[in-house]
């Protein structure tokens, strides 16, 4: 696989008929959905919380969470798009972060649950996998899109990028760290670990379902906040750090806070 990554130069668009264009962005972007869907469903059913239920909160969640992690991308590339204000429609070009996605999840997730009379912190710890792993997959969108990759490498594994894509202060450079490959390892390790704690309080019978809301906060917020460090792509910046990793920061301070607030009562070996 390093190898075949090291020496393939993806191209962004997977069908080109005339007028017709699919793009692997699109492809990932879609099979990431529908496989943590899945994955969603099935702990749905472990939890006996229906399925029409699921499947309105599922509809809800994506359209909003595409919003948000639009809009957020935008935000970080205001002066971009106010010189181009018909790209921030071009989703299929690339452009959607992680951070918005999950303040608009938790937004759409708390409405739907207050109205629908269900468990806030169940029905997060159901999303928790399927989230991870659609990120794990989403991730490979951007591979082909050539976007997103880290500072030059002589790796076995770097990945080449065309001249067209490259950040200017590396325009020398040939080979790149692909952090798409590292975020996707690590998303499917997080989604293992929430898998694990899954079936850990469901054999304890435990209703602590904080536990896996959040580990996987807290889990992904390390990894994107190490990724950072040689992630290229521009992005705001303060007191030396890049704007994820801010983010990322107060994520992990936060859960901390919470987790240690709580650590006796959030035991699994003690039930409600």
């Amino acid at each position: 696989m390093f190898n075949f990554l090291h020496t393939y130069t993806p191209q962004s668009i997977l069908i080109n008929i005339g007028p017709l264009k699919i793009y692997w962005y699109g492809l990932f972007i879609v099979m990431g959905i529908l496989l943590g869907m899945m994955i969603v469903f099935r702990l749905a059913e472990r939890y006996k919380i229906s399925k029409e239920a699921i499947i309105d909160s599922v509809f809800y969640l994506i359209i909003f969470g595409i919003i948000g992690a639009r809009l957020y991308h935008v935000l970080l590339e205001f002066s971009y798009y106010l010189e181009n204000p018909l790209s921030i429609f071009k989703v299929w070009e690339g452009g959607l972060a992680i951070h918005g996605a999950i303040i608009a999840g938790v937004i759409t997730a708390w409405v739907f649950a207050k109205k629908r009379g269900l468990n806030l912190w169940l029905l997060f710890a159901i999303y928790a996998p399927g989230i991870a792993l659609g990120q794990a997959i989403g991730r490979f969108g951007n591979y082909f899109n050539q976007e997103l990759y880290g500072l030059p490498t002589n790796l076995p594994w770097g990945i080449p990028i065309e001249p067209i894509n490259r950040i200017m202060n590396y325009y020398s450079a040939k080979y790149f760290h692909p952090t798409f490959l590292y975020e996707s390892l690590g998303s499917i390790l997080i989604f293992a670990v929430l898998l694990f704690l899954h079936k850990w309080l469901l054999k304890k019978d435990s209703k602590k379902y904080e536990i896996i809301v959040y580990s996987y906060l807290f889990l992904y917020s390390i990894l994107r906040f190490s990724l950072e460090f040689i992630r290229i792509d521009p992005t705001p910046e303060l007191i030396g750090l890049r704007f994820p990793q801010i983010m990322s920061l107060i994520i992990i301070a936060i859960i901390s806070v919470l987790f240690l607030k709580n650590r006796k009562t959030l035991s699994p070996l003690k039930n409600n």
